[in-house]
């Protein structure tokens, strides 16, 4: 194999590769990353066996050929390689050399048939989303997603079809977000999925250089979206997610409006003394305003208020203050809507009731 390519494109395409290979594998093939040059491109394939991307791009092939190479070793090269640098890539002897002006490197090579790949089996169900819209599916509701290893069918963003539109939740028992969107063409019919937590991460990370529509396969236990010239197959989470619906509540009678960015800036400002453990924030609501306060057994107390619009008897509720800021972080408009009912009921958070964006916060005790 001998290939030529443009430093930049290089390292962008590698970019986009490499950060799905774990830096700690027990199966060496599982480090590298796979580069095939045919034709008048080079394909780049990497893989952790439960997700795959795999992006191609312009290049100069003088011999055809494939191998594969220590991913996170070749990114690391082609990052400080000098700007504007043309990179020869060449195979020989079990070794790939990189060449670019007086720099040169040989790295160890593993044979191209030992490495892993997802079949490429048919996905049912095919549909495209403008990228605008998947980066907001993402964004409001990926700050939601458990971390908990042990409730795994929560280690994602459900994605099914409710009321006749696209419905995307997450939740880990303290937070839950909804996103509503229009169904999409072809998406009709489409199973109840669960996109794992790495999977969207990677794919968000892509969005931000796409400006077309995603086009989007899947089926009961596979997604494929291809975003630019990347294609991303990912395995779902094999489990079922829990009814939701249930903990959103519908009958909170106490409507809290107030603007979210000083509503943000003010827990932000009294939770700097907040303790590590419980980040908890009290929140006390009298007519037209809010009172923030924290105390803190080692640090002391804080307290600011903030101008609201809010006419229902006073009341008293805590929360943990990152889970309040995330929530607010996502708002847009110039109001926040606050539902609540009691100190101890889930609290409904949300623009307004056309927005397609929805939150639930439980309570803590303070």
């Amino acid at each position: 194999m001998k290939a030529t390519v443009e430093r930049a494109t290089l390292l962008k395409s590698l970019g986009h590769v490499q950060s799905v290979v774990e830096r700690r594998n027990t199966i060496p093939i599982l480090s590298n990353v796979l580069i095939e040059a045919t034709g008048d491109a080079i394909r780049l394939m990497a893989t952790d066996l439960d997700l795959q991307v795999v992006e191609s791009f312009a290049a100069q092939v003088s011999t055809p050929g494939a191998t594969t190479v220590s991913a996170h070793t070749l990114f690391d090269i082609a990052r400080k390689l000098p700007e504007g640098s043309q990179v020869e890539l060449s195979v020989d002897n079990n070794r790939m050399s990189v060449v670019a002006g007086r720099a040169r490197f040989s790295l160890a090579t593993l044979p191209r048939d030992d490495f892993p790949v997802i079949a490429e089996s048919d996905l049912p169900t095919h549909f495209w989303l403008p990228a605008e819209t998947l980066k907001q599916i993402i964004d409001k509701t990926k700050f939601a997603i458990s971390t908990e290893e042990t409730r795994y069918y929560l280690n994602g963003i459900f994605m099914h079809i409710a009321d006749g539109n696209l419905r995307a939740v997450a939740t880990d028992g303290h937070r839950l977000a909804r996103v509503t969107t229009p169904l999409p063409d072809g998406a009709a019919g489409m199973p109840d999925v669960i996109v794992p937590r790495k999977c969207v991460a990677e794919v968000r990370k892509l969005l931000d250089e796409a400006d077309t529509d995603i086009e989007i396969s899947l089926s009961a236990s596979k997604i494929r979206l291809t975003v630019g010239n990347a294609t991303l197959t990912s395995k779902l989470i094999d489990g079922t997610f829990p009814d939701y619906s249930r903990v959103i509540p519908t009958a909170n009678d106490k409507l809290l409006k107030l603007d979210p960015k000083s509503f943000a800036e003010g827990v932000d400002r009294v939770a700097a003394i907040a303790s590590e453990k419980t980040r908890a924030v009290k929140i006390a609501l009298d007519r037209d305003r809010v009172t923030l306060s924290v105390t803190s057994p080692e640090n002391g107390t804080a307290a600011e208020e903030v101008p609201a619009d809010y006419t229902s008897p006073p009341i008293e509720v805590g929360f943990n203050a990152r889970y309040l800021l995330d929530i607010l972080n996502e708002i847009e408009g110039d109001t926040v809507e606050v539902h609540l009912a009691d100190a101890a009921a889930p609290t409904l958070i949300r623009e307004d009731d056309k927005s397609p964006a929805l939150y639930v916060l439980m309570p803590m005790r303070v």
